[in-house]
């Protein structure tokens, strides 16, 4: 990118910033009071999810830790291989859905080995890129539901992962 497109992008934050300070003052809302009182009420939102996150960390780490993952990706690089998936990639699939910061950790590993370039690099970088932390949305969704139906919503969630997985891997093959 040119110097100038960065320079429009970097100016969009300050701007929304700027606009949205003078529609409050049009409106004439206290922003500073509605500041306030909206940090007021995200405390007691983060002292409800923070039992579900470090649930999730503690999973994601035991996972990782007991080889419960490296024997997954040995049993799954059968039928990786028959769905046309590259087997290098089934660590990042099976972490993904658990940890943001350990995919990205295996990420760097794939494109070090494999480069950027590679079929596998760039399957790993769709996949990372088109997919989300599903326990971790899960965990900060369901933590104010007084109604969870979390087991559902995690299948769902993790079977359409799984086909995206497969849809990406099949774009990155034509393309």
């Amino acid at each position: 990118m040119n110097a100038a497109v960065m320079r429009i992008f970097a100016s969009i934050i300050p701007v929304i910033f700027l606009l949205s300070f003078a529609f409050a003052a049009v409106k004439k809302v206290k922003v500073y009071d509605s500041f306030t009182e909206g940090v007021k009420g995200a405390i007691p939102l983060v002292c409800s999810i923070f039992p579900y996150i470090a649930a999730v960390m503690m999973l994601a780490k035991v996972f990782e830790a007991s080889g419960l993952e490296d024997r997954l990706v040995t049993l799954l690089s059968p039928l990786f291989h028959r769905l046309g998936l590259p087997t290098e990639i089934a660590e990042l699939v099976l972490i993904k859905p658990l940890s943001g910061s350990g995919s990205t950790a295996v990420l760097a590993d794939i494109v070090t080995q494999y480069g950027v370039d590679s079929y596998i690099g760039r399957c790993a970088c769709v996949v990372y890129g088109a997919s989300e932390t599903v326990f971790y949305i899960g965990a900060v969704y369901f933590a104010d539901r007084k109604k969870k139906r979390l087991t559902a919503a995690l299948v769902i969630s993790l079977f359409v992962y799984f086909l995206s997985v497969v849809f990406c891997c099949l774009l990155c093959r034509v393309i």
